[in-house]
């Protein structure tokens, strides 16, 4: 049976303390740059290869917040400002920067399509660009907004991650993965990977932590190695068996645990927009269709 998911009022306000980074950071590429040139003695200018780098920027919620892999690498510098320095601005080069931010496909840009009372928003931070009008959370903004604003925000843009909706734990779903599923996250960080070997834990209770990481490929498969699981050419899937999405270079996109019946504990990117949640092989099929998959199973 299908069900609907909400997130809780103090997920909520979790989502609203983090989701916009205290510093704000605007990303152009060497010619962009040069047109802000004079407005330039009050911030940082790093560049692209040593942000990414930089322990200071590589922390998770800024990386989801600013969508940091969506960013075109034609970008090849970073603006980092205090939240004050957006409007201390002329008006022309402000905009000239959202559109910028736009152009790079930068995270914290809200289509107006999302929202049903743009009045909330000042004037200042909305920008129409090819016919389209988006809002643009900064700082300084967001903590002026009004609170129901910020709610109304920040679930609508939630919805456009994730449907919030999901199937209902069946019977044989074990208690340790019960407890998480059709649930979101309050922090950011807890990425498929993470779900999955959690899922396979033999020791739930003393691996739970396991569960908030951020878990890269091949610390997945090396943590799958150890818990003597191995690809299979089999296509039929048994109960414990975790799938496994590829590219063409072999790099993991994305992996699931089958808790029988073509049924999966599944949770999808490390936002804390993205639930864990059961949904139906056909779904993850449709998602993931460009990928190759791989069957694990437990010898």
């Amino acid at each position: 049976m299908n069900i609907a998911l909400r997130p809780t009022q103090d997920q909520i306000s979790r989502w609203i303390e983090q989701y916009v980074p205290d510093k704000d950071l605007f990303f152009v590429t060497e010619m962009g740059l040069n047109r802000f040139r004079a407005f330039l003695d009050e911030v940082l200018v790093m560049p692209r290869q040593e942000f990414k780098n930089h322990a200071a920027y590589t922390q998770i919620q800024i990386n989801n917040s600013y969508e940091i892999w969506n960013i075109s690498t034609n970008n090849q510098f970073v603006i980092i400002a205090q939240p004050s320095w957006i409007m201390s601005l002329p008006s022309e080069f402000r905009d000239e920067l959202f559109r910028l931010q736009i152009a790079a496909r930068r995270g914290l840009i809200i289509p107006l399509s999302l929202i049903t009372d743009v009045s909330m928003f000042p004037a200042e931070f909305i920008v129409e660009e090819q016919n389209k009008s988006y809002v643009i959370l900064q700082r300084m903004m967001w903590q002026q907004l009004l609170y129901d604003c910020k709610v109304h925000t920040i679930e609508a843009y939630a919805q456009s991650w994730d449907n919030w909706k999901a199937i209902d734990a069946p019977e044989m779903l074990p208690a340790s993965l019960r407890k998480y599923a059709n649930s979101f996250p309050s922090e950011s960080g807890a990425n498929c990977l993470a779900a999955t070997l959690y899922a396979i834990s033999m020791n739930p209770e003393g691996q739970e932590w396991i569960i908030h990481e951020w878990i890269h490929p091949l610390t997945f498969i090396q943590s799958l190695s150890y818990a003597n699981y191995s690809a299979t050419t089999t296509e039929e899937l048994q109960v414990g068996d975790v799938v496994v999405w590829v590219d063409e270079a072999g790099n993991i996109q994305h992996a699931s645990y089958h808790i029988g019946d073509h049924l999966f504990f599944n949770k999808d990117g490390q936002t804390f927009f993205n639930p864990w949640k059961i949904i139906h092989l056909d779904e993850l099929k449709t998602e993931w269709n460009i990928y190759q998959i791989r069957i694990y199973r437990k010898g």
